[in-house]
């Protein structure tokens, strides 16, 4: 681990192209997300400032992303009850037409799976409170995806998120990495991320038939999936925390 350097990406703008080389692991329908499909690819230019790179040697082994927005406008807020998506949405909104930020929101970590384990993880997410923090920012937001919620995706996540090993650290270890570093959980936004699309697609995406009415366990998902028969779509509606 000592070799591995982690920089704010503006300071190594050569990797901006690169931190999407990274070899990772995740269900083939999270980038199905259309607010992701749309925009995600564009943070690490748009917003490199806001973004980490960790690279051994000439490898990019983990990237962390988070953007800007503002919360001064009607009908804003700090943590929306649809997280993920409408933060990254509100980020490129005030990017557009240029609205001063008022704090800034992760919005991933993801780390080569030749590196997970090695305590990278928690090492990116200083990182990049230190790169928000030399933003101005004194508080960094980050709609959290528990890496361990997808085994009991019919666990509610309010309930999910009070679970607390001896220590009274959270169960989850995702979760526990945050509270360590300081931070608080705050709440749940049940609508965090959504994927739709038809029967056919979520049949290529899972290997899963679809073809009974109502909830859906997909491995990887953090809640079930709705499947409609009769409308030929399912849906997926994601809570984070």
């Amino acid at each position: 681990m000592s070799d591995i350097e982690i920089t704010a990406l503006d300071e190594r703008p050569s990797l901006i192209g690169r931190v999407y080389e990274i070899t990772e692991s995740r269900p083939a329908f999270i980038p199905q997300d259309q607010v992701a499909g749309a925009l995600l690819h564009r943070v690490p230019e748009d917003f490199p400032q806001y973004c980490v790179v960790a690279t051994d040697g000439d490898r990019v082994v983990a990237r962390g992303l988070s953007v800007p927005f503002s919360t001064a406008l009607a009908g804003r807020e700090d943590m929306p009850d649809q997280g993920w998506d409408r933060v990254l949405g509100w980020a490129f909104t005030d990017r557009r037409h240029g609205n001063s930020p008022t704090t800034a929101s992760a919005l991933e970590i993801t780390v080569d799976t030749g590196y997970l384990g090695r305590g990278l993880s928690s090492r990116m997410l200083t990182a990049m409170r230190t790169a928000v923090d030399r933003q101005g920012h004194d508080v960094l937001l980050a709609p959290v995806r528990p890496t361990a919620k997808h085994l009991q995706p019919r666990v509610p996540m309010a309930e999910y998120i009070r679970r607390q090993r001896n220590d009274g650290l959270p169960s989850d270890p995702w979760l526990r990495v945050h509270v360590r570093a300081g931070g608080t959980i705050e709440k749940v936004a049940p609508a965090s991320m959504t994927v739709s699309g038809s029967l056919a697609q979520w049949r290529a995406w899972t290997g899963l038939p679809f073809d009974r009415d109502g909830t859906v366990e997909v491995p990887g998902a953090l809640a079930t999936v709705h499947c409609d028969t009769a409308q030929d779509h399912a849906v997926y509606t994601e809570p984070d925390v």
